[in-house]
């Protein structure tokens, strides 16, 4: 009999894991997609200084979208309790990330954070590409290789002092999220 429970157990799980690929999947060509046309349309007609802001901007995205994922990963559920106790604002939302950290992670850190580092390399290539158009005396290979070296020392720097933060303000992250999230539905 308990065999039997458990195998129903393992085919619910397998189901729900195999629900959440698709799901994922999903929304990361659609967020992927997105963010990709709109920094393509955005980064067509401007130039290089607002290209360069743009490309932080996204960095700057991706490293935040780790910190939460980290935060929510690493949050102990003991003090968000309290806090829904004390009927915090969003508190009862920081519950359900905390008990969905697996997924809460997975999209922030793998769909939010890679399509942002996928994202600013093509940035980087832009403006690249700008800058060789605009300046034909420069080597476009060496040139290339300090950018792309750039980006991603700002991007992996920013997620080492990202994760630090994340690891040791865990429940204030995550509730501040909360807090966000809840305050942006309300407002609906």
């Amino acid at each position: 009999m308990s065999n039997n429970k458990n195998s129903k157990k393992n085919k619910n799980k397998n189901k729900s894991r195999n629900k959440w690929v698709i799901t994922i999947v999903f929304w990361t060509i659609l967020i992927s997609g997105s963010i990709s046309l709109l920094s393509d349309l955005l980064l067509r007609n401007v130039n290089i200084l607002v290209a360069f802001i743009i490309l932080i901007l996204i960095i700057v995205c991706g490293i935040i979208f780790d910190i939460i994922g980290v935060a929510v990963t690493a949050a102990d559920e003991v003090p968000i309790h309290c806090a829904a106790s004390k009927k915090v604002n969003g508190s009862k939302l920081a519950i359900k990330l905390v008990k969905n950290a697996d997924k809460v992670s997975n999209f922030c850190n793998d769909v939010i954070g890679d399509v942002c580092g996928i994202i600013s390399g093509s940035i980087g290539a832009l403006i690249i590409g700008k800058i060789v158009l605009k300046s034909p005396n420069v080597d476009p290979v060496i040139f290339s290789t300090i950018i792309g070296a750039l980006i991603a020392a700002f991007t992996i720097g920013g997620k080492a002092i990202g994760k630090s933060v994340a690891i040791n303000n865990s429940n204030k992250i995550v509730l501040k999220v909360s807090q966000i999230i809840y305050l942006i539905k309300k407002d609906r």
